[in-house]
């Protein structure tokens, strides 16, 4: 199983989030999570990425090892990939020498060659025109100035580059208009592959319009309370998280 947890439970002080969840993704397979407002699904994330905050009980596994005595860095090389619903300014850092140094540094804790700065200028080049991203772009600082899609094209980008086993992307469609939800969509679709698992995190069903995926949980008062086909996401969309809220009162 790529992404194996049980009984996962994260609390900050006077409050408990996740309340004993359970998920699997196994390789090759896009789920979604679906949820209302305060029911944990970013606290998934986090957790998951490696944010410190958090009193943590449970178990969290990636490919059978435990991620949780992991630190961000290390969860990163072993192939796990986070995308941010509100994406970092890092002003006077240029996007291409970021990521290019996140990049060759997961390289070298995996054992493996690094990219030259040519090999990973063409790479990076083919990847953003699949996004339609201008060498302007990649020349700019980090995020500096972006749109709200410029970010998520960002973003996208990277996860091109990275290649991750697992990605896990938080509310990717927040602020995109029609034409970047497809671009980056069409990115995410182009990612699908029998050695990765995705676990996309959203509001809405409009993303998963574009990213068919294979199941579908809903995340309520810090638990998985159902799960079911693409077709649930149709449903929520219809009919709201009302029933679930009151059963999980």
């Amino acid at each position: 199983m790529m992404l194996d947890i049980r009984d996962l439970h994260a609390a900050i002080p006077g409050r408990e989030i996740l309340k004993g969840l359970t998920l699997s993704i196994p390789a090759g397979q896009v789920h979604a999570i679906m949820g209302p407002n305060g029911a944990g699904k970013s606290t998934l994330s986090q957790v998951l990425a490696g944010r410190a905050d958090y009193e943590i009980t449970g178990e969290a596994l990636m490919d059978g090892e435990s991620l949780l005595p992991l630190t961000p860095e290390e969860r990163a090389s072993k192939g796990l990939f986070m995308s941010f619903q509100y994406p970092l300014e890092l002003p006077g850092v240029p996007a291409m020498t970021f990521v290019r140094t996140a990049l060759n540094s997961q390289k070298r804790a995996r054992g493996e060659a690094e990219l030259s700065p040519g090999e990973f200028l063409k790479k990076a080049r083919e990847a953003a025109k699949r996004l339609a991203m201008s060498d302007d772009m990649l020349r700019r600082a980090l995020n500096v100035g972006f749109s709200g899609g410029e970010k998520k094209r960002m973003e996208m980008l990277q996860m091109a580059m990275f290649e991750p086993r697992l990605a896990i992307l938080d509310e990717t469609d927040s602020g995109l208009d029609i034409d970047a939800l497809r671009v980056v969509s069409e990115s995410i679709n182009a990612l699908r592959s029998p050695q990765r698992a995705m676990l996309l995190i959203t509001h809405y069903e409009r993303l998963l319009e574009y990213v068919k995926p294979d199941q579908v949980h809903v995340l309520v008062d810090g638990r998985i309370v159902d799960s079911g086909g693409p077709d649930l996401a149709q449903k929520l969309e219809a009919e709201g998280y009302d029933r679930y809220q009151k059963a999980a009162a």
